[in-house]
């Protein structure tokens, strides 16, 4: 006498088996998908960490229209050290002749008296540069900001050349900026060495501000 079958011993059902086959192809491609991302990314991101490094130890300078001083902190009328470090820098380019005028950029943070540009104003009206030979832009809270700014005043000029002064560690990210406002931009960057923290911290904002815009990154400005 034949045993009845058990219902766990049928054999699957050939809708069933060719549902499964599709989850299980569906599931890998998504997999293959998400690895090759992963290696874009990744490799995306190592390929801007180089070019951020390479940035910060190049400097472009010429002659050019203006010299353009990118903000830093200030302690109620004296230069931060970063601060001090580029108006130093603007200065001696202003002296070698590189160009005929320098701006000076950057607004005033929460409960401070003095904006950054009036800092640096101040600061080289002390070292002999003329009063007709700088420009201040007073509202700018981030670089894209300062530079949007600076370029519409200089536009109004003539001006867009420019040479920009700021942190090594900024040159990548400054040179696209300027290109977004409309300058024609070299970067000096001031003395020093950029951090291994401040590079990595600038490959996150260019290779963000490369795909969303550079106007959408303020808080990576220092």
């Amino acid at each position: 006498m034949t045993e009845p079958t058990n219902s766990q011993d049928l054999a699957e059902a050939p809708g069933e088996s060719a549902s499964r086959g599709r989850v299980r192809s569906w599931g890998r491609r998504v997999s293959l998908y998400v690895l090759v991302f992963v290696v874009v990314a990744v490799a995306y991101v190592g390929v801007t960490f180089v070019q951020v490094w390479q940035a910060s130890n190049d400097d472009g300078v010429r002659e050019a229209e203006a010299i353009v001083v990118l903000g830093a902190a200030q302690y109620d009328g004296t230069p931060s050290p970063a601060l001090q470090n580029r108006l130093d820098h603007a200065f001696d380019l202003y002296e070698q002749g590189m160009a005929p005028l320098i701006v000076v950029t950057g607004g005033r943070q929460d409960g401070d008296r003095f904006t950054e540009a009036t800092v640096g104003y101040n600061e080289l009206r002390s070292r002999g540069v003329p009063d007709d030979a700088i420009r201040k832009e007073v509202q700018g809270r981030t670089t894209y900001e300062s530079l949007a700014a600076t370029a519409r005043f200089l536009r109004a000029e003539g001006i867009d050349d420019v040479l920009l002064v700021s942190g090594p560690s900024h040159s990548k990210r400054l040179a696209g900026i300027a290109g977004d406002v409309g300058l024609s931009a070299s970067i000096s960057p001031a003395e020093g060495k950029a951090s291994f923290r401040s590079l990595v911290r600038e490959t996150a904002a260019v290779s963000l501000g490369r795909v969303v815009g550079y106007r959408r990154l303020d808080r990576f400005d220092t």
